[in-house]
């Protein structure tokens, strides 16, 4: 992170006897990969521009263990689960909020049987209420007019049923919102989820990757806008074999409304 942006951890906020108002996880994408960490600073952006008090882990942060589960791997998930739980409940931690729906879906659903309750939000459900609470404010700026098409996100929308808040952000900026022929509900999987970003496809006639960019694609949309960095590394490629790159983009909800501020 560039020294411009202010990301305190925990330590800090404790060591100075106080609690942010969320904890911001941003997982192992947001964390390590390059074109994540683009999304995590736009996230981190906005939270100062609306002056959100936030605290990350930092180095104590790790994996929810969301892919050793969707691996078919129980015991690892439950031991990164345990020691994440352990670091979260010693931090007395109330609210979190993560760019990755694969996050959001395993603390939200799946930490509480072990002993983690909180209360979870996506990235966009957030800046949505932040939004309503006029403590920030999105004009249309670059992407007033553009052809903007949503991908939901597994995790997100069939897993958790939240389809309106990034849609409500896309059509903030007063860009046009167009949507694919699978989309909400009949959302079509990016290829990612269930482990399988980190292992090639088996054998097929299409990659589902592919399959959803052409979906995409075919509502000829200016932006591929997503919500989940496994979805931006999967349409990214897609778009990539389609050569369409020079003429699609497909950017984060968060960092369209940072870009359209110009952070």
């Amino acid at each position: 992170m560039s020294e411009l942006l202010k990301v305190p951890t925990m330590a800090e906020f404790m060591a100075q006897g106080k609690q942010p108002e969320v904890l911001f996880w941003v997982g192992c994408a947001g964390s390590f990969d390059d074109r994540a960490k683009k999304i995590t600073k736009a996230f981190v952006k906005l939270l100062n521009k609306a002056n959100v008090g936030f605290a990350v882990l930092g180095a104590e942060e790790s994996c929810t263990g969301d892919p050793a589960k969707r691996a078919g791997n129980e015991f690892l998930f439950q031991m990164q689960a345990v020691t994440n739980i352990e670091v979260l409940n010693a931090y007395e931690v109330k609210k979190i909020v993560t760019a990755c729906p694969h996050c959001f879906n395993t603390i939200k659903n799946e930490y509480p049987e072990l002993g983690g309750n909180y209360e979870v939000m996506h990235h966009t459900q957030f800046l949505k209420t932040l939004l309503d609470d006029g403590r920030l404010t999105i004009e249309g700026g670059k992407f007033k007019g553009k052809r903007i098409t949503f991908h939901d996100p597994c995790y997100l929308g069939r897993a958790n049923n939240v389809y309106e808040a990034p849609r409500e952000l896309i059509q903030k900026l007063e860009a046009e919102l167009v949507e694919m022929k699978n989309c909400r509900r009949n959302g079509l999987c990016c290829g990612a989820g269930g482990a399988q970003m980190f292992k090639e496809p088996e054998q097929g006639d299409k990659d589902v990757n592919v399959e959803r960019t052409e979906q995409a694609l075919n509502v000829k949309p200016e932006i591929i806008a997503a919500g989940c960095p496994f979805c931006n590394t999967m349409m990214t490629d897609g778009v990539k074999s389609k050569e369409k790159e020079n003429d699609v983009q497909v950017m984060d909800v968060a960092e369209l409304i940072a870009n359209a501020q110009d952070l």
